[in-house]
């Protein structure tokens, strides 16, 4: 079986629920409408379809729009070796979605990094705490509206006391026109010295 093919049987099995599949590149994505029913789908791309292996969960921040977040579970199944993505949105106002801890235990600590990196909580989860950020830090430092530099903080000896600085920094561009690959930062091609 092909994952195309496990994609059109979850989406008979949950109906509109669950999106057409998308195939791009040999990748297949399905969208979850409605986010309370994350865990139902998952639950039964496990037991149902035998994808019994959590891959990753990432998180997308589309700050300005609205559902401000999509949340990514990547699944794969080690008896067909199949994958398979499944995507749901999640709004600021409600930033919560249901635990798929009790599916796979390793979504433990994947859910635990989108807490801490974006905020979105998980209810249900075991044990929902920070895992990057020590507890009490009050910001989510890969939402888009996070500064580059980071925020000042009053905690002696954690990071830095002061926002880092800028310039020249990795993963800052030069602003100007032009085009926007001629901006990256690059490493630095040293001509040779003819003697």
């Amino acid at each position: 079986m092909d994952s195309l093919l496990f994609a059109h049987q979850l989406r008979n099995r949950f109906g509109e629920v669950v999106s057409q599949p998308n195939q791009f590149r040999d990748e297949v994505t399905l969208i979850v409408s409605d986010p309370e029913r994350i865990a139902d789908v998952c639950a039964a791309a496990k037991k149902e379809f035998g994808f019994d292996y959590l891959k990753d969960i990432s998180s997308v921040d589309n700050y300005g729009s609205d559902p401000r977040w999509t949340v990514v579970y990547h699944i794969y199944g080690y008896g067909h070796r199949c994958h398979l993505r499944l995507k749901t949105d999640v709004s600021e106002a409600k930033s919560e979605l249901p635990t798929v801890a009790g599916v796979w235990r390793g979504a433990d600590w994947h859910e635990r990094e989108v807490y801490d990196m974006m905020g979105i909580r998980f209810r249900g989860h075991p044990d929902l705490r920070r895992i990057l950020m020590w507890e009490g830090y009050p910001y989510f430092p890969l939402r888009k509206d996070f500064p580059l530099a980071g925020k000042s903080t009053d905690v002696p000896e954690v990071a830095f006391s002061n926002p880092a600085p800028l310039e020249g920094g990795p993963f800052v561009t030069t602003p100007g026109v032009g085009h926007a690959a001629a901006r990256e930062p690059r490493a630095k091609v040293f001509e040779e010295k003819k003697a």
